[in-house]
């Protein structure tokens, strides 16, 4: 499995500190060419590898933390999407009447045609997620959900080797509008930073 995250502003730099965490190789990109990004991600690890966005969208699942608006972007460099995973770390500071009245992810699932869609890792602040998800005796929580079942088990997986207990929450529209934001409206479980036990 090989893993990218596309934006590397705060929450891109955090997800990839969680990689380095684990010696898990990850490519990062940005609308900056990979040489503004290499130093920076070279000072988070040696398995964080800065690449431009044509190459970083040849892993196979891809983590979106760019700023909302650049999705679209970031969804025509590629003809298909088939055969990704992409995990949608995004939050929609827009109206929800700009949504089309959808969840912000089921509108963003829409540019990336045939893609595996995930929401995931959004829910904490950036902070939050750098640090090291053992604490406490458990496992900090990252919540998922997907229209897609099938989408969601890798993912899952993904958060168990950083280190992360998830929770999968069903659907976008149902479970999952408890981690988007709508407009000016968070959803319930939003910034809250739970921990499981190890059972």
């Amino acid at each position: 499995m090989s893993y990218a995250i596309v934006g590397f502003g705060k929450i891109g730099q955090a997800l990839a500190h969680a990689f380095a965490r684990k010696n898990i190789e990850v490519a990062v990109a940005s609308r900056r060419p990979p040489e503004a990004l290499a130093p920076q991600a070279r000072a988070i690890g040696p398995t964080v590898v800065a690449k431009s966005l044509r190459d970083a969208l040849e892993a196979d699942t891809i983590i979106l933390a760019v700023p909302f608006g650049e999705h679209r972007e970031v969804a025509k460099a590629l003809p298909s999407w088939k055969g990704k995973t992409v995990i949608d770390a995004m939050n929609a500071l827009v109206p929800p009447e700009e949504l089309n009245g959808l969840p912000s992810s089921a509108f963003v699932a829409k540019a990336f045609t045939g893609a595996k869609f995930v929401k995931g890792f959004n829910h904490l602040i950036a902070a939050t997620l750098a640090a090291d998800p053992i604490v406490e005796g458990g496992h900090r929580v990252v919540f998922l959900s997907s229209d897609d079942e099938d989408a969601m088990a890798p993912v899952a997986a993904l958060a168990k080797q950083l280190g992360f207990a998830p929770v999968k929450l069903g659907k976008l529209n149902e479970g999952g509008a408890l981690v988007h934001a709508r407009g000016r409206v968070w959803g319930q479980l939003i910034f809250q930073d739970l921990f499981k036990k190890e059972q």
